[in-house]
């Protein structure tokens, strides 16, 4: 099994029975990436805020070597699937990324969102390693409607900010000759819910 580093805000595993939120850094891995802004705030709204957030993923995702597969803009949250060879490059990615389109974009607003993407408990994104070609397959289809769920348009294909830079099938076949998904790995929350369940 491939390496992973697990960082968190605690150092508490558990907290009222649940697992604590952590960021996975694994190398050679497809992740599904998803965040939103504080308390929703549709801050992606307007034209310009949405520019400037396509101008710095495309820009950072460059840099730290994520390879981006399908990737939805929504008025106050994204999701995107991808291909990363080096999971340390996450964190510093996730954090230019987040740190810039807050700048930006609060300079842009008539009013300043701050803290721009934090929830709490340092949940200022999201981030999964895939599994499985099942769960591959799911995400991306996920990804690639969330203009449909939300009814913005009855076609993805008609919303301008859901971007395929690779098609599924191909995304598919190169992570399988990678051995890119993190087979066999549990999710501990899950894992921890059944136990309750059979205690």
């Amino acid at each position: 099994m491939r390496p992973i580093r697990r960082v968190s805000h605690t150092h508490k595993f558990y907290h009222n029975g649940d697992h604590r939120f952590e960021h996975w850094y694994v190398d050679n891995q497809v992740y599904f990436i998803t965040s939103r802004t504080r308390h929703g705030v549709l801050a992606f709204k307007e034209e310009t805020a949405r520019s400037i957030f396509w101008d710095r993923f495309n820009f950072y995702t460059k840099e730290y070597g994520f390879v981006p597969w399908v990737t939805t803009l929504i008025g106050n949250h994204y999701h995107t699937l991808g291909y990363l060879k080096t999971g340390r490059n996450l964190g510093q990615m996730m954090r230019k990324l987040h740190g810039s389109v807050a700048k930006l974009v609060n300079d842009a607003l008539p009013g300043r969102l701050v803290p721009f993407w934090r929830e709490g408990g340092g949940r200022d994104y999201f981030d999964g390693c895939i599994r499985s070609e099942k769960q591959c397959r799911l995400a991306y289809r996920y990804t690639l409607t969330q203009s449909v769920r939300h009814r913005i348009c009855r076609d993805w294909k008609q919303y301008a900010d859901t971007k395929v830079s690779i098609e599924l099938e191909r995304g598919v076949k190169r992570a399988l000759e990678l051995k890119a998904f993190l087979v066999g790995v549990p999710y501990a929350r899950y894992e921890r819910k059944k136990k309750d369940v059979r205690h």
